[in-house]
């Protein structure tokens, strides 16, 4: 799996229905309608997203490992 920063997950999750609920400091809380899944995601700048937390982040979405 390629590291992406956090910026560029959000532009991943918002291309599959995800919708920015609110801001809190630097992370990004998202979530989906129907879904009572929240995603908490860290944007600091384009740091790289640590592999665990990004595969984390991917599996709650329900999005593949390997999008690009």
């Amino acid at each position: 799996m390629k590291s992406i920063s956090g910026k560029e997950l959000i532009k991943i999750l918002e291309q599959h229905g995800w919708e920015l609920l609110r801001v809190s400091g630097s992370h990004h809380i998202y979530g989906k309608p129907g879904s009572i899944v929240r995603l908490s995601v860290p944007v600091h700048g384009n740091s790289p997203l640590k592999i665990g937390l990004l595969g984390h982040l991917l599996k709650k979405a329900e999005l593949e490992e390997d999008i690009e």
